[in-house]
């Protein structure tokens, strides 16, 4: 029961703004992804930002089972196979940034789309993690079975050959 998995891996871009930016990104995950993205809508207004409700600033695609690891093996040869620490939050999960897409190996580059970056956020899990997701009897998952930013960064060495740096 304490083996941890990669639960899903989540591709995001956030544009600021509808329109051509959008269409861009949006080509971009799915070239990466090979699955449709969602848009991401506001749901405040900022008058400074020149933000309404209901405006699509952004998509998102989330992968899982052994689609997400290819993915994250594509990704994580893009950063050398390196990855710091202070990327990793207290529950286990972790995010980390790509600044050009051109970075990764197996993507070439297409003029329509441009230089964009990308934003990939891992979700890790272990079996039982299900009873905080249930619709009946929802628990909270105790804090013995829950996992540890160190567990999280030796399971990551260890399943995909990464070094943590400090």
């Amino acid at each position: 029961m304490k083996e941890i998995k990669v639960d899903k891996l989540t591709l995001n871009i956030g544009t600021g703004e509808p329109g051509d930016k959008l269409e861009k990104a949006m080509k971009l995950l799915k070239d990466i992804s090979n699955m449709k993205p969602v848009t991401t809508k506001t749901e405040k207004r900022i008058p400074g930002w020149k933000i309404r409700p209901g405006l699509q600033i952004g998509c998102k695609v989330t992968l899982r089972k052994q689609k997400a690891i290819e993915t994250l093996n594509k990704l994580f040869s893009s950063m050398d196979k390196k990855i710091e620490a202070k990327k990793f939050d207290d529950n286990g999960n972790f995010s980390f940034g790509i600044k050009e897409y051109l970075e990764i190996p197996t993507i070439e580059y297409d003029p329509e789309i441009g230089i964009i970056g990308l934003e990939a956020a891992v979700t890790l899990k272990r079996p039982g993690f299900r009873i905080k997701d249930r619709r009946l009897r929802k628990r909270k998952i105790h804090r013995s079975h829950k996992i540890t930013k160190q567990e999280a960064m030796d399971f990551i060495k260890k399943e995909f050959n990464m070094e943590i740096l400090q």
